[in-house]
């Protein structure tokens, strides 16, 4: 049996953030009982790790194109403008 941990490890981006918007919408509304709320919260900061990992994870793997003034193109590592 997968622990909590465990499942949110292997889930997607995709599913992790329809999972936390769907806990923020419920936190949001007020209702439900005080210890299911602290449970939800505790998830919910769970899921925003793993999106912020995953999306960290995505942008290294992120490459510009460079296209050199005699016609070839190569690849960088993308470096962030600051």
């Amino acid at each position: 049996m997968q622990t909590p941990d465990t499942e949110i490890s292997t889930m997607s981006f995709e599913a992790a953030m329809r999972e936390l918007e769907t806990i923020v919408r419920k936190l949001e509304s007020g209702q439900g009982e005080l210890d299911n709320a602290i449970a939800d919260y505790e998830r919910g900061n769970q899921l925003k790790a793993h999106c912020q990992s995953r999306l960290a994870n995505a942008r290294m793997k992120v490459e510009k194109i460079i296209a050199s003034p005699e016609g070839s193109i190569t690849t960088a590592p993308f470096e962030e403008a600051l």
